[in-house]
């Protein structure tokens, strides 16, 4: 499994072949964490581009800083679990507040805001399969919008 790996909100996955009807191919960025209220979990958000032709998975994402990380979707004020978020061929998936996000739960410490924390997004039809980021511990209030 190849993996991709970038310092800061944004890393590249690239598959072969033409955007139409070729493999996805994935830029992940504007990555970050809002510092959690509680001690023992925390919501992550990221950016997912694919300028491909086929659709994408987002599937499982792991971290040093949780136990395990879940995918949300959230509809009004229902939040539910999923076992995948798709990234549309020549479209985004947006991981935001009051929408899909991912809950990475039984933390290892409360980050602190300005800690740089490693994720590691595992995706099905793209190559590679596997991209990790690191993002930004931001103030509970921050808002990415400006």
């Amino acid at each position: 499994m190849a993996v991709a790996a970038a310092t800061g909100a944004a890393a590249a996955l690239t598959g072969h072949g033409p955007a139409a009807g070729g493999p996805a191919r994935l830029v992940v960025s504007g990555g970050y964490i809002p510092r959690p209220l509680l001690t023992d979990q925390a919501a992550a958000y990221v950016t997912v581009t694919n300028t491909g032709g086929t659709d994408a998975q987002l599937t499982s994402v792991t971290t040093p800083l949780a136990a395990h990380v879940t995918l949300h979707t959230t509809a009004g004020t229902t939040m539910r679990q999923v076992g995948a978020l798709t990234v549309p061929a020549g479209g985004r998936l947006v991981l935001g507040t009051g929408g899909a996000h991912m809950m990475l739960e039984g933390l290892t410490h409360k980050p602190s805001v300005g800690e740089q924390i490693t994720l590691r997004l595992h995706f099905t039809h793209a190559s590679p399969a596997t991209v990790t980021v690191t993002v930004p511990v931001r103030p509970t209030t921050y808002d990415p919008r400006g």
